[in-house]
């Protein structure tokens, strides 16, 4: 029985022996349902199948752990508020047998992750997604975190630049910095900050395999109130161009939002197309299309 590939550097070993441990340890109850690695491309976290109708979450990074407290707060908090199902979490396990950090137990999500540039139902899904995000920036933020991403572009103006320079030659560095330059001379959001997802990237959504619908948004590690552009981020992560055209119709915003959701598409992106080649092929490829459509 081999151990998942670690991907971070400060990745602790996992597998099926300590999953089944800790369970055996902290959830007797399920400690003998069937469990198994889920084949999957997520970056900060391990996922094993328990059953036929429960997930283990068990976080790769310090960052990812410390989110588990109020990601579960969010998605109790939001889920009656949206049209698809978010992850209901039934257990939360503490460190042990040498895992250093709290892990989880969620409802599984059955669904498929949307297939790039060929998706099923473009203009279906491009709704969709708007709706979600419609009825996110409507739920009440009262007492809400900020999102981890969602403030202003300006503090990651130093490294978004250096990440640009260190890609020159992998992507059209001048077109890169050109649009970044816009992004950061867009006019800022003046409205109230709303609720965000602030992650929307292919590996936390899940449409139906059959007819290309949304079926449910997973992983809120960063989501809070801020900005609604950073949300955009969906027409070049998740959608195609037809999608996306679609996509900006029904979800709305002027300009502006518009320029800086850009930004925030192309910061994203470049940090992860750095970051995880060699590393993870989903991620670096997909960071890697969304800078096609960005900058060519």
């Amino acid at each position: 029985m081999s151990a998942p590939r670690t991907l971070h550097d400060d990745e602790p070993a996992m597998d099926e022996t300590l999953v089944r441990g800790l369970l055996t340890d902290q959830f007797p109850r399920w400690a003998a349902l069937p469990l198994r690695p889920v084949a999957s491309d997520g970056t900060q976290n391990l996922l094993f199948r328990l059953g036929d109708d429960l997930v283990v979450r068990m976080p790769r990074t310090p960052g990812a752990a410390a989110d588990v407290p109020g990601e579960q707060d969010t998605v109790r908090r939001l889920a009656p508020r949206l049209p698809v199902a978010v992850p209901e979490p039934l257990g939360t396990g503490a460190p042990g047998r040498g895992y250093p950090w709290p892990w989880a137990v969620y409802r599984w999500l059955p669904g498929t992750i949307p297939a790039g540039d060929r998706l099923e139902d473009p203009a279906r899904l491009a709704v969709d997604v708007a709706e979600f995000v419609r009825a996110l920036q409507k739920a009440d933020p009262a007492g809400a975190p900020a999102a981890y991403r969602g403030g202003s572009l300006a503090p990651r103006d130093a490294g978004t630049r250096e990440t640009i320079g260190r890609l020159d030659g992998i992507v059209d560095a001048g077109a890169a910095t050109a649009l970044w330059q816009d992004a950061l001379e867009a006019p800022a959001w003046t409205g109230p900050d709303v609720w965000l997802h602030a992650d929307l990237e292919p590996g936390n959504v899940l449409v139906d395999p059959e007819t290309g619908r949304l079926t449910a948004v997973i992983d809120f590690g960063c989501a809070g109130l801020g900005d609604p552009a950073v949300d955009l981020i969906a027409a070049w992560y998740i959608l195609d161009e037809e999608g996306a055209a679609v996509f900006r119709t029904a979800v709305g915003h002027d300009e502006a939002a518009w320029r800086r959701g850009r930004g925030w598409a192309l910061t994203i992106a470049v940090h992860e197309l750095a970051y995880y080649r060699g590393r993870n092929a989903f991620m670096a490829d997909t960071a890697a299309r969304v800078l096609g459509r960005l900058v060519g």
